[in-house]
């Protein structure tokens, strides 16, 4: 952040990137909080953020290139991720 500080960074994929409208952007959360909390706030930022995170069933997260669930906790210096489900195969 442009203070010196590091915030969490997050990054978005596919449909999520096209809704939110960026690839990726910086935030300094208050304290660690799960990626339910994250996607909750994230939800208020925007119109574009309120679409990408109104159903969660639809999306995954990844905590520093890990695959975690809706209650890990993420925190400034990480690096989280919002992606659809990967799907693939014949």
């Amino acid at each position: 952040m442009s203070d010196g500080t590091e915030g969490v960074r997050l990054l978005y994929f596919s449909w999520v990137r096209e809704r939110i409208g960026r690839q990726s952007e910086e935030m300094l959360l208050p304290a660690p909080m799960t990626l339910s909390a994250l996607a909750d706030l994230l939800a208020a930022r925007s119109a574009g953020h309120a679409s990408a995170f109104a159903d969660r069933a639809r999306l995954r997260a990844a905590i520093n290139q890990q695959f975690a669930g809706w209650n890990a906790i993420a925190g400034n210096g990480d690096e989280v991720a919002f992606f659809p489900p990967v799907t693939g195969g014949n």
